[in-house]
């Protein structure tokens, strides 16, 4: 059967559930500073419930974000501390650590995008910071052609693979939530050198329906979803906490349609927001009892 990368799950609603804090708009960053054992927790978790690859908590460490709720000064701090705690977890393991290149103002709005030339800018820095701990670089919930060229672009320099995930919109997978074609950002996305296009952060429904849409570039393709009812609600600056979860997406819902998409061509499937360990390793058991090699590597 074929080789399938197993990415982790979601890190921000994990750290929800177990953190004594209320949730904040720098949320997974602050959890770093003030309680990092259980993120190092929740990726040790991802780990053993069969995942081959961990994305550094790194996602809302931008200087944008830390700018506008908090202090620009962080950005290096945090992003040292998210690769530091994920080879902790990873210690001897044969893991691949991702890089993560995040939407640099929050996720699923595009409006307030400064130019392409400033965002590859602000991704160079995000690049220089992990290039030397990471294995391949995920550009995750990009929502604009804008983001995805910029994005990879930045980490293609690095000479590291990179994958640019895309968020598409909950009722039609078949564009970004910019409004874009999901087919445009794919074509841009091979175009700035990507080596593997996915879907990412959007109902499983829209997943399936994009990857068809993928597979039309030649590259490697995939999904990780999430389980908001309705992520796009989520306000710039807000939390995710005010999100309603999805109630027909437990671990074997999940690994349904996330066997539907390698049944379908994909090789690179994992979580997203509200898919945690038990769905990976939900996940995980349906690979192996269906014969697929399970690895961290394209």
């Amino acid at each position: 059967m074929s080789r399938i990368v197993l990415l982790d799950g979601g890190m921000g609603q994990e750290l929800i559930r177990r953190s004594s804090l209320a949730p904040a708009p720098l949320w997974s960053a602050q959890v770093m500073m003030d309680e990092p054992e259980i993120v190092e927790a929740v990726h040790c978790d991802y780990i053993e419930a069969g995942a081959k690859v961990l994305t550094l908590n790194s996602y809302s460490a931008t200087p944008e974000r830390l700018a506008r709720d908090a202090s620009e000064e962080l950005f290096r701090p945090l992003q040292a501390r998210a690769i530091d705690i994920g080879r902790a977890a990873i210690g001897e393991s044969e893991i691949t650590i991702a890089g993560c290149l995040p939407p640099l103002f929050g996720s699923y709005h595009t409006e307030n995008l400064p130019s392409f030339e400033v965002c590859l800018e602000t991704y160079r820095r995000v690049v220089a910071e992990q290039q030397q701990a990471v294995d391949v670089f995920i550009c995750e919930t990009l929502s604009s052609i804008k983001e995805v060229k910029a994005a990879v672009q930045a980490a293609v320099e690095s000479g590291k693979p990179v994958w640019c995930g895309m968020s598409a919109m909950d009722e039609d997978g078949t564009r970004l939530r910019s409004g874009e074609l999901v087919s445009e950002g794919a074509a841009a996305a091979k175009e700035a050198g990507a080596t593997a296009v996915l879907i990412n952060c959007s109902w499983p429904e829209a997943v399936t329906q994009a990857l068809p849409i993928l597979a039309e570039t030649g590259l490697p393709y995939g999904g990780y979803a999430n389980g908001f009812t309705k992520a796009d609600d989520l306000r710039l600056g807000g939390t995710v906490d005010g999100l309603k979860t999805r109630e027909d997406l437990g671990p074997d819902q999940y690994a349904d349609h996330a066997m539907g998409w390698v049944e379908a061509g994909a090789t690179i499937v994992g979580g997203c927001c509200e898919v945690g360990p038990a769905h990976i390793q939900k996940l995980a058991q349906r690979l192996d009892q269906a014969g697929h090699q399970i690895t961290g590597k394209l």
